[in-house]
């Protein structure tokens, strides 16, 4: 959804080396891995966030390159499994927080017509996401609005 509101024509990269296990140098435990990933959880780290500090500290200090690989689960399962998921899924948040800081931001500039087209765009990627998420991870009556977007990014 990166270039969902641009004319460009989108953004071509390498991908990740397909590996089927993890490296010789991580002999690192898989319930250890899930027992720091819902201790991070309970510290208020979305899942990406997650994911880097086991990148770069590890657990007991090894680092963990790739938590699928290490425990044939990814972080979000996880924390599902252990009760730990966010109420929201963290692509929704962060969009949800940025809309929550454009309005702010255009309620004390109201001429600044770029960040008013840039609200329209990321409250048009905010809907389309609770259109995919409504019923499995979001309620099925939820509705997008500055006023429930609010709440949401000040619980956290």
């Amino acid at each position: 959804m990166a270039r969902m509101h641009t004319r460009r024509r989108g953004s071509s990269g390498s991908d990740k080396p397909t590996a089927d296990e993890p490296p010789e140098w991580s002999d690192v435990d898989p319930e250890k891995i899930e027992q720091r990933v819902v201790e991070l959880a309970g510290q208020g780290h979305d899942p990406s966030q997650i994911g880097i500090k086991l990148r770069d500290e590890g657990v007991t200090g090894v680092p963990v390159p790739d938590v699928k690989l290490a425990t044939g689960k990814k972080i979000t399962r996880i924390l599902e499994e252990n009760d730990a998921d966010p109420a929201v899924p963290e692509d929704l948040r962060n969009l949800m927080e940025r809309a929550v800081g454009l309005r702010d931001h255009i309620r004390e500039n109201p001429q600044d017509y770029q960040n008013k087209r840039a609200l329209q765009n990321t409250e048009s990627k905010v809907r389309r996401l609770v259109e995919y998420y409504r019923g499995d991870e979001l309620d099925p009556d939820f509705a997008y609005s500055y006023d429930v977007a609010a709440e949401i990014i000040d619980e956290n």
